[in-house]
């Protein structure tokens, strides 16, 4: 809880609640599997029989992330992100590839300037960070 100014109280809300809970993650989600099933180079990393599951692991962990359940880290423990990315090649190329796919899905979510901003600087920042090879 959060008091105003004037004091008054007010349940403060996340950015999970504002930007409309599951549904706006799980249409993010699906939106961006979506393109990386046409993409030549991500297709790979991401089997075909688990789709759904990474469609899933995806939601929750952004979920959990900007302030909703935390069922990801309950089922999963820790994100550890670059970790779990360490087995595939995420190169440059990979890494802009899986921007262009997400921009497209976050185009779909319709956000104010401020929410998309948001939302956009944590996917930028965390596709950079998973770069694990300058390897082609």
């Amino acid at each position: 809880m959060r008091v105003s100014q004037n004091g008054d109280s007010a349940l403060a809300r996340s950015f999970y609640d504002e930007v409309g809970g599951r549904a706006t993650f799980e249409k993010l989600v699906r939106a961006f599997y979506d393109g990386v099933a046409t993409d030549p180079v991500l297709v790979e990393m991401y089997p075909e029989e688990d789709h759904e599951g990474a469609i899933q692991r995806l939601t929750g962990f952004l979920e959990q992330y900007w302030g909703g359940p935390g069922t990801y880290s309950e089922e999963r423990g820790h994100p550890r992100l670059r970790m779990r990315h360490m087995p595939f090649k995420v190169n440059p190329d990979a890494r802009d590839r899986w921007l262009a796919h997400m921009r497209a899905a976050v185009d779909t979510l319709e956000l104010s300037p401020l929410q998309d901003a948001t939302l956009w600087g944590y996917l930028d920042r965390a596709a950079h960070a998973m770069v694990n090879t300058f390897e082609e």
